[in-house]
């Protein structure tokens, strides 16, 4: 034996052990699963490979798709940048055409309805000017021969767009016709009686005795049998009673015959008026002479206010006088009632004095003209 031998102790006699079997399986069992591991791996490599490779692919088609949809874009930009310029020109030249095709029919209507126009602007100027016409001189016949000579040359034109301006024409003229217009000259002579007759009015200041005692008006003479019959009367009760009448009985006819006479008496002396309006029976004879003025001067305000058609002013004034003269007149005079008529008529035909105008037959024209 040489030296660098080793001198192992003798091994121990041992039974193998059951595990030996246990571990070769597990090992099997490792390695199927080592083996299976590595094919789903390969396997799954494979398919991320694929994956890639037709990512990459759709990639580059989605690249070439969007490079062929944005020069689609551009190429549709400009079509409709095209289109739109196109369309702009179009509605340019469709405005062109439009008004070209407004100002022709304007022109071609108005060449047709020039004459039906003309005739309605004339018709339409006379019936005005005949308004002012009769305005100034208070008469309805220069509106009415107006109104008579369109309606002639209405009936001549024959259009049945005028029609309405006949028949308003026609309703006009019977209502101007059937209107009765008063004669304003006669109106104005008679608000110069009434001013005339100013002066001449008795005022109920006038009627006042010296004594302060106002009458209301003059009293009328005692007839001359009443007179008589008066004087008997006091006669009689003078007269002596009879002899063989009793003193006391003769005492009291004396009484009684002698408080009649004095009533009598007392009634001739004292007369009692009942005045209504105190202030009238107060005026001066100053106060008088401005009454009287300012009255005219009220009726020549309805004078001129009827001259100037201001019917309303007229009738005002006048309703004023009118006052004027039941308050401070004496209206049992004749001169007064006389006046007092005049005002009445001129108040109520002033009114009378405005010559209807023609607003349907205007109006209607008026429509015609603003619906052309």
């Amino acid at each position: 034996m040489s030296e660098t031998d080793v001198i192992l102790p003798p091994e121990p006699d041992y039974q193998p052990v059951a595990t030996s079997d246990w571990m070769r399986w597990a090992v099997l069992v490792l390695s199927a699963v080592c083996v299976g591991s590595a094919w789903l791996a390969w396997t799954t490599q494979k398919k991320v490979d694929t994956l890639e490779q037709e990512l990459v692919r759709r990639q580059q088609d989605s690249q070439s798709q969007a490079t062929e949809a944005r020069l689609l874009a551009k190429q549709a930009q400009e079509i409709s940048r095209e289109a739109a310029a196109r369309t702009t020109l179009l509605e340019t030249r469709l405005a062109e055409v439009t008004l070209q095709r407004s100002q022709v029919e304007d022109l071609i209507k108005s060449m047709s309805l020039s004459r039906d126009e003309n005739l309605v602007v004339d018709v339409e100027a006379a019936l005005r000017v005949a308004v002012q016409q009769s305005a100034l001189t208070g008469s309805a016949e220069p509106l009415i021969t107006a109104m008579k000579s369109a309606e002639d040359r209405l009936s001549r034109a024959r259009q049945p767009r005028l029609d309405s301006v006949r028949r308003s024409l026609a309703k006009d003229l019977d209502r101007i016709k059937s209107t009765r217009v008063a004669d304003l000259s006669s109106l104005t002579i008679r608000l110069d009686e009434a001013i005339r007759l100013v002066d001449e009015l008795p005022l109920i200041s006038q009627q006042v005795d010296e004594s302060g005692r106002a009458l209301a008006r003059p009293t009328a003479p005692e007839p001359k049998g009443k007179a008589a019959q008066r004087a008997k009367l006091a006669a009689s009760s003078v007269e002596a009673p009879a002899p063989d009448t009793p003193l006391g009985d003769q005492l009291l006819q004396w009484g009684q015959s002698t408080a009649r006479t004095a009533w009598q008496e007392a009634q001739a002396l004292v007369r009692i008026t009942r005045i209504r309006q105190p202030e009238a029976i107060l005026i001066t004879p100053e106060q008088s002479f401005f009454l009287r003025e300012n009255l005219k001067l009220r009726l020549l305000n309805a004078r001129l206010a009827l001259l100037s058609r201001q019917s309303a002013s007229a009738v005002a004034d006048v309703n004023v006088a009118q006052a004027a003269l039941t308050k401070y007149f004496d209206t049992q005079s004749r001169k007064t009632q006389l006046l007092q008529s005049l005002l009445t008529d001129v108040a109520t035909q002033s009114p009378q004095t405005l010559v209807p105008r023609p607003d349907d037959t205007l109006a209607t024209l008026a429509a015609i003209v603003g619906g052309r």
